[in-house]
């Protein structure tokens, strides 16, 4: 590290986040590549998300065997997963014993905001400031801010008038909270609160569940892994990885058996049968054409509509639960243990708020048309303002003062999920426009990285000081995805996918749907040819770039 005149500290590289993305950024740019990194984290703690979401039940919905670094096969022989889907906090354990094996933690400085950083043109550096006070400047800045980081919390009237203890399942206590004789109520029925319902039923007194849109969920089939199938897995680590590499999702799943229509419907509902029981996460695959075909989808959305309408005891209950709303597999398909179960408790209730809703919190609770229902505590499960949110708290300011705030005025734009035109020197780990949040998020933080990496290897060898993307490029790759996306039925769900949870924000399909290994070979091929799409300057002199033509 060196010191400018104004006693700023300089760096090689500034990263924003000490998640998984942020923990991997310093071992692969400082022990590989041999920069100064700087890491400025919000949290108290390294684990990103897995450091915040701390709400009964929080649990990965991808296998522990794969949503697990890849790069460093001590680390995977070492550490042992003891659940098929592994829990909160198993996760937080596991990056904290990677971060001490890479021993990243001196480059990482924590409870430190990022509120504002500036490019400036004359010396290609981005300025970066923080609420402490701490200032730094680098060549490069990497956002690692993650996709679910930042919770979205709803607006209701009065709700500073509530007497009790207000909960949001994105920033949850990490002490802790016991429910136990409280009468609980909670708003949303998405993931989280689809994970957290059934453990915090177990405590409370009584549960009321406010529900505006049925969430499709499937059961995790989550138990134990044995020590014979963690013995196999850790003899398999290396062929397992390379198959996940060329997989869609990052993962091995099981293949569809055909498309609508072409497969006998024996053999369909067999197969949605078995993998139902086996994992509900294969469900939506068991067609090849689910995403596509609306006649294929509500095929296997009334497969799992009749799941509800067997395990849930009251027909009435059953059929405010059936989503009706969306095809499935067109919102992140939820992963649940016991959730359609927890209905038939006697201290659990469902509202309905979908024609009639929340007017208003209470002191005593929430009103509902003419009910004032009583509560001791309120859960906020609603969710997060996914992909873009934790960018747009932060104040960027790129060519010309422009900030990223306006440059997404009418949608996120970006150029492969990973830069952003009039943004130079800024990588976006995870950015809006990739295939993240459609994969398991670890591979494609690994890949990411990677390619940084790469990236920035080239253009220290070539002299390159600037590197931006450039506006025809981030027009193709944006026109692309929405074309790709428009091709199937995800735009048809008002998803966080789409922006559509959060008031206010742009619709603009957050992601690339050709699957992680196209978008990994799209990615290698543009750097074959000399990063096409980037434009590329020397010490002051004027962008060159190479032209690029975004294929189907």
């Amino acid at each position: 590290m060196s010191s400018t005149t104004e006693t700023i500290p300089t760096y090689d590289v500034v990263v924003i986040g000490a998640g998984f993305a942020g923990i991997y950024l310093v071992h692969k740019l400082r022990d590989d590549l041999g920069l100064d990194v700087k890491v400025f984290e919000r949290g108290g703690g390294i684990g990103g998300t897995w450091y915040w979401n701390r709400y009964p039940g929080a649990r990965c919905d991808f296998e522990s065997d794969y949503y697990s670094f890849s790069f460093n096969d001590e680390i995977q022989q070492e550490w042992d997963w003891t659940e098929r889907y592994a829990p909160q906090p198993e996760i937080l354990r596991y990056a904290n014993y990677v971060a001490d094996k890479l021993d990243v933690r001196g480059n990482i400085e924590l409870n430190t905001t990022v509120t504002r950083a500036v490019f400036d043109e004359a010396s290609d550096t981005w300025t970066v400031s923080t609420d402490t006070g701490v200032s730094a400047r680098a060549r490069y800045l990497i956002s690692a801010t993650g996709i679910l980081s930042v919770p979205s919390t709803p607006k209701f009237a009065d709700m500073d008038s509530f007497k009790g203890e207000i909960y949001h399942t994105g920033d949850w206590p990490h002490e802790g909270v016991d429910f136990t004789g409280k009468r609980v109520g909670v708003i949303g029925t998405g993931s989280s609160a689809i994970q957290s319902i059934p453990l915090m039923a177990e405590q409370a007194d009584q549960l009321t569940v406010f529900q505006r849109t049925a969430t499709f969920t499937v059961p995790a089939a989550n138990r134990p892994i044995t020590e014979n199938e963690r013995k196999a897995t850790k003899r398999s680590y290396k062929q397992l990885r390379e198959q996940a590499r060329r997989a869609g999702t990052g993962v091995l799943v099981d293949q569809p058996v055909g498309a609508f229509g072409e497969v006998e419907e024996r053999i369909v509902r067999g197969e949605l049968e078995r993998r139902w029981r086996g994992t509900g996460f294969g469900t939506t695959s068991v067609l090849s054409d689910n995403l596509r075909s609306i006649e294929a989808n509500n095929y296997t959305s009334q497969f799992v509509r009749d799941k509800i309408n067997e395990i849930v005891d009251d027909p009435a209950v059953a059929k405010l639960l059936e989503p009706h709303d969306y095809p499935i597999g067109t919102k992140r398909l939820a992963l649940d243990t016991n959730y359609y179960d927890t209905y038939n408790r006697e201290n659990v209730k469902l509202v309905s708020v979908r024609d009639t809703p929340i007017e208003r919190f209470s002191p005593a609770g929430i009103v509902v048309g003419d009910t004032e229902y009583e509560f001791d505590a309120i859960v906020l499960a609603t969710g997060f303002d996914a992909a873009t949110g934790a960018l747009e708290r932060i104040q960027f300011e790129g060519v010309d003062g422009r900030t990223l705030t306006d440059a997404w005025a009418e949608g996120a734009k970006s150029y492969l999920g990973l830069a952003v035109e009039g943004f130079p020197n800024f990588f976006t780990v995870t950015g809006p426009g990739c295939p993240a949040i459609l994969t398991n998020v670890i591979a494609s933080i690994e890949h990411h990285v990677e390619w940084i990496a790469d990236y920035i290897t080239y253009m220290r060898a070539e002299g390159i000081t600037r590197f931006e993307a450039t506006p025809d490029a981030q027009a193709e790759w944006v026109k692309h995805v929405a074309d790709m996306a428009a091709m199937t039925l995800y735009p048809t769900a008002a998803s966080w996918y789409m922006g559509a949870n959060v008031p206010g924000k742009p619709r603009v399909f957050l992601a690339y749907i050709g699957g992680l290994h196209n978008y990994r070979d799209r990615c290698d091929q543009l750097a074959a040819d000399g990063y096409v799409g980037f434009a590329h300057a020397s010490d002051g002199a004027p962008l060159k770039s190479e032209q690029l033509t975004v294929g189907a």
